[in-house]
């Protein structure tokens, strides 16, 4: 028996468009000779719907495009990823399921089990979990299906379900195992990945074939990594990341292992692909084609300035230099060496008679007070309104280029540097900003070498620096990446030798600056703890504020 996977870039709620692609796919598997081509989770909608499930057109629409994929499966089998109506009153009205189609028909329907709530998930919202498990027998074999968490619950010290799917397939003896996933990308996730699959190898001793989705979403990113594991318990075959794929492999061959074929799994170009990705997709499905970013001559900007011209072409991309009083002539010179690196358009505005007009209306209301944070973030502001002009007046849109470390205390002016259609580096500490624009210039130098080595500075007074505000990157970020992504409270922090003092006026500064970051444009998701939808903290909550 040969199987094919097809690891491919769908678009929510594009029927036309995901029916499109797999058939095509289908019948390209059929030429290569597969018996059976199998797409991913809620492939036909693309993942993750979310509320559009609640429109009963919308899923008529998706079971109209299975029955076009079912009259396909012909000569060739098809599993495919979609909802399904639940019959039963009680419950959730939807299951999320996979079918089996063939012979030109709908043979079987199996549902996911396993419906994670945490993180980025929100499924038992819209999907019954399954009580029901049974194989699909398909020329003479017996095959396990099975849906993306599904396989998840093994090899846990603190498993979140009660049950394994593939515990209740066991008795049924299938010889292979078919899982379809929608499993968003992460830096670390990729092992995270290899690891489970391992533990379901050693645990069943069965052939594993796994499809992932890639492309974005939003701010959701998949990076595909489809794998194909052998019962020796090695990765027989994984798909590359990042990119539309279909191979087709023979079942006996995976059986009999002794191949072990894994891509290289190094973090930054792992997040630089995936910011590519992020930033390609979310212009491109939404029928958008050119970005406008302020560049500062700071790190931040520079790192998005680069990801934007790799991701949408340099004729797409124009910036902003709106030097102030305050601005250095370094900072204009390595940021106009950086636009003519990269072959972009740029023009400098000069905010210092705008900002003189605002000093001038306001200097009556503003008696008796001297310069502060308010005229600092009157800059910010201004510099917000000029983006912002050229993104109504040309369809340029804007694109933030504030980092983690700054998101999380909120180092940033709402409506200001804070604006934007998109958050392009938001789920980056700063240390990680620096690391990947030494990533950005391995082959050559693109981001001038000042901009990386000068010490950070947002320029809105005279000889400002980040560390006049913030403790060093390298500490903060430290105690941020505790607190965010582990979840580590102040006693363990302080346990783990961060300065009572600094734990406490950080982790106060993060909660208190909530409402700033509810306000900020998508953020690309490339960590396990995004600022977004899988963070959900309340505004006004007293605790650690």
């Amino acid at each position: 028996m040969k199987i094919a996977i097809a690891q491919l870039n769908y678009h929510i709620g594009n029927f036309e468009g995901n029916l499109q692609k797999m058939l095509a796919a289908t019948a390209s598997a059929k030429e290569q000779g597969a018996d059976i081509v199998v797409f991913g989770e809620l492939a036909v909608t693309g993942y993750p719907p979310r509320d559009f499930l609640e429109f009963d057109d919308f899923i008529r629409r998706s079971e109209e495009v299975v029955a076009t994929l079912a009259q396909a499966a012909v000569g060739i089998a098809v599993v495919v990823g979609a909802p399904c109506r639940n019959p039963v009153i009680e419950g959730k009205d939807l299951y999320n399921s996979a079918y089996f189609l063939a012979d030109g028909a709908i043979q079987q329907v199996e549902h996911k089990a396993l419906l994670p709530t945490y993180d980025i998930f929100d499924e038992y919202r819209y999907f019954e979990p399954a009580n029901v498990f049974n194989v699909v027998q398909y020329k003479g074999k017996k095959i396990a299906l099975t849906v993306c968490e599904d396989i998840w619950n093994v090899g846990n010290e603190n498993p979140l379900y009660t049950i394994c799917p593939l515990d209740e397939l066991a008795p049924q003896e299938p010889d292979f195992i078919l899982n379809l996933s929608a499993s968003p990308f992460s830096f670390t996730h990729a092992n995270s990945r290899i690891h489970v699959l391992k533990e379901n190898i050693k645990r069943y001793n069965k052939p594993m074939f796994y499809v992932n989705h890639v492309g974005a979403q939003t701010e959701i990113i998949f990076d595909g990594g489809s794998l194909v594991m052998s019962p020796d318990g090695k990765v027989y075959d994984e798909l590359p990341y990042f990119e539309e794929c279909m191979r087709v492999y023979d079942l006996e061959a995976v059986q009999q292992g002794g191949v072990h074929r894994e891509q290289p799994k190094e973090k930054m170009t792992l997040i630089h692909d995936a910011l590519v990705t992020g930033i390609r997709d979310y212009f491109g499905k939404l029928g958008l084609k050119k970005a406008v970013l302020g560049l500062s001559g700071g790190i931040d900007s520079a790192v998005v300035a680069v990801l934007a011209q790799r991701a949408l072409g340099a004729e797409n991309v124009r910036v902003l230099l709106m030097p102030s009083q305050f601005s250095s002539d370094h900072s204009i010179n390595d940021a106009r060496a950086l636009a003519q690196n990269l072959n972009i358009q740029y023009d400098i505005v000069q905010i210092e008679p705008i900002y003189k007009s605002y000093e001038a209306a306001l200097k009556p209301h503003f008696a008796g007070t001297s310069f502060d944070v308010t005229e600092e973030n009157i800059q910010a502001r201004i510099r917000g309104m000029l983006l912002m002009s050229i993104s109504n007046k040309f369809g340029n849109i804007l694109l933030n280029t504030s980092n983690k470390s700054e998101a999380a205390v909120g180092y940033g002016t709402l409506y200001g540097d804070m604006a934007g259609g998109l958050s392009v580096i938001a789920d980056l500490y700063k240390t990680e900003v620096f690391e990947l624009s030494e990533y950005m210039n391995k082959d050559g130098e693109v981001i001038p070498i000042n901009i990386i080595t000068k010490p950070p500075s947002a320029e809105l007074r005279p000889d400002q620096f980040d560390s006049d505000s913030l403790p060093d990157y390298d500490i903060l970020d430290g105690v941020l990446y505790q607190y965010i992504e582990k979840r580590q409270g102040p006693k363990e922090l302080i346990a783990m030798g961060f300065d009572e003092k600094l734990v406490h006026r950080i982790l106060k500064m993060v909660n208190r600056n909530e409402f700033k970051r509810a306000q900020v444009a998508p953020i690309l998701r490339v960590s396990s703890k995004a600022f977004g939808m899988g963070r959900r903290i309340p505004i006004v909550g007293k605790y650690l504020n």
